[in-house]
């Protein structure tokens, strides 16, 4: 497969990295393309992303997703069962037609005919029911609390499954639609080459460096599937993506710097995307290692850090402040009555004083593959700690294997969250006592069951009430310590199309492989 622009080798990463030191070194780059205008769609072209969100301790088993990158190519390769679209809703891709019984307790699902796997096989109730039971019982699956109400899962016709549950839930389509819930054949287990109804197959992957997937025959959704391939390049290094995209290397990068913005959209020959969802930067606070093992300590970090200037400096406005629980203002169950915290220094050392820390001393590990900014944010936090007597040290971790030797290994991390369609999808993978990536170890018995009394309460005045409760117990309370929603912003050079904000994640919910075409 030929390439005009080889991909960046690491050395070339380091020296493109360079070349964006400072924001003023995008004005001494060349531009690259055309001058954008708008085409209709259109067949062929090789697609190159650059994006951070990558390991070489990743895999492609979609049990095991930690980061953006891996759910991007899982994406090009199997399809899931509910697709969430740009309005925030379940819409069908590999199921469709359900509904429920009285309850939202029994649910039937038509799964889509005439579908066919990389390997020929025929799409058909079986592999729905292996798929989803991959992430249910002893599973170590990230996806596996949202599935626990899940008593049984029957096959009624060879295209229709019945899913029982042991309450009622609403949200259930919702739920399905999780990006690690990816589909495979029956018994399928050979992860190195995955097999999927997706729009590509695998030519080419070296975990963490780089993924080449090939399409090579007609994709089965209508109006997606344009490109020939797609090439997918781990950069971790914001400066290195950018670089990379405005010296030609890549068509699209992911999560830019919020410096460098402004100056991004003058250029006349790339496009920035920009989402607001609930994507949230945290500093994760282990609530069963000390000193986080008392919530005084917790409250006094929280009181410590000031929101207002990370806002302003780190996003440079392209985010809203957070208050330690992870539900957006976007969301209908959002607490606007909450009360805020803010940066308080007397009000931290009161909470120092009630812990009895006269001279608080913690770490926080970070890098920047937590979420772009996350030094400078903990820089800054360092700064106004000060102001309440704690002696905040930053240990500055490698962005390769973050999410697996730093991330819910060491007691205080920088960490992110890029948000569920739903209230309770986000509430229960995070903070439901027995979650697996439930990165606070933060454990409350009455946040846990009104959280499952909220997925049957069928008055919203109510509904809304209860999971008003749930955040304010996790933002007075958690170890969470969420000082801002962030927004997604990705850009494309000219030649790409298509693109749009998601109101879930980046690069159109992980699914920018299928939906973009090239000029």
């Amino acid at each position: 497969m030929s390439n005009a622009n080889p991909p960046l080798d690491r050395r070339q990463f380091l020296s493109a990295s360079a070349l964006m030191g400072a924001a003023a070194g995008l004005a001494s780059i060349p531009l690259i393309g055309e001058a954008r205008a708008d085409v209709p769609p259109k067949s062929g072209g090789h697609l190159r992303l650059g994006m951070s969100g990558g390991s070489t301790t990743d895999s492609l088993n979609p049990t095991t997703y930690l980061s953006w990158v891996p759910a991007n190519i899982g994406y090009q390769l199997m399809n899931g069962l509910v697709e969430i679209d740009e309005h925030n809703q379940a819409t069908p891709e590999l199921l469709m037609n359900w509904e429920s019984k009285p309850g939202a307790a029994d649910w039937t699902f038509d799964v889509r005919k005439d579908i066919t796997f990389s390997n020929g096989k025929t799409l058909d109730a079986d592999d729905i029911i292996y798929s989803i039971n991959l992430h249910r019982g002893k599973s170590s699956s990230p996806a596996a609390p949202t599935l626990t109400p899940i008593t049984d899962i029957k096959k009624l016709s060879p295209n229709k499954i019945q899913i029982i549950m042991n309450s009622g839930n609403a949200d259930l389509p919702f739920l399905l639609s999780d990006y690690h819930i990816l589909v495979v054949p029956n018994g399928f287990t050979d992860w190195k080459n995955p097999i999927g109804t997706g729009c590509f197959v695998l030519e080419h992957y070296e975990a963490g460096v780089r993924c080449i997937t090939k399409r090579t025959r007609p994709y089965w959704k209508p109006n997606c599937g344009y490109v020939d391939s797609v090439e997918t390049l781990t950069i971790n290094d914001v400066s290195a993506r950018t670089a990379a995209l405005l010296s030609g290397q890549v068509d699209a990068i992911n999560r830019l710097d919020a410096r460098t913005v402004d100056l991004l959209k003058k250029r006349p020959k790339v496009h920035v995307i920009q989402s607001a969802a609930g994507q949230h930067g945290l500093f994760v606070m282990n609530c069963t290692d000390a000193p986080f093992t008392d919530n005084n300590v917790r409250l006094a970090l929280k009181y410590a850090i000031d929101r207002e200037q990370l806002l302003k400096t780190v996003l440079r406005g392209y985010g809203r402040l957070g208050n330690d629980q992870p539900i957006p203002s976007t969301n209908p169950y959002y607490d606007a009555s909450l009360p805020q915290h803010s940066y308080d220094p007397d009000k931290a050392k009161f909470y120092l004083k009630k812990a009895g820390q006269s001279n608080l001393k913690v770490e926080l590990n970070v890098n920047d593959v937590a979420f772009t900014g996350a030094t400078d944010a903990a820089q800054l936090f360092q700064q106004t700690a000060q102001g309440a007597g704690i002696n905040l040290t930053i240990k500055q971790q490698p962005a390769d294997g973050y999410w697996s030797n730093v991330w819910m290994k060491v007691p205080f991390c920088a960490s992110y969250w890029g948000g569920r369609p739903t209230a309770d999808q986000m509430l229960t993978i995070a903070y439901k006592s027995d979650a697996p990536w439930n990165d606070t170890f933060w454990k409350n018995a009455q946040f846990d069951k009104l959280l499952i009394e909220a997925r049957v309460e069928l008055d919203q005045t109510k509904r809304k009430a209860m999971y008003g409760q749930m955040q304010a117990m996790i933002s007075n309370t958690g170890g969470a310590l969420i000082p801002m929603f962030i927004d997604y912003l990705e850009a494309g050079s000219n030649r790409v199309h298509g693109m749009k904000p998601n109101p879930l994640f980046d690069f159109m919910g992980e699914r920018i492989g299928e939906k973009v075409w090239l000029s």
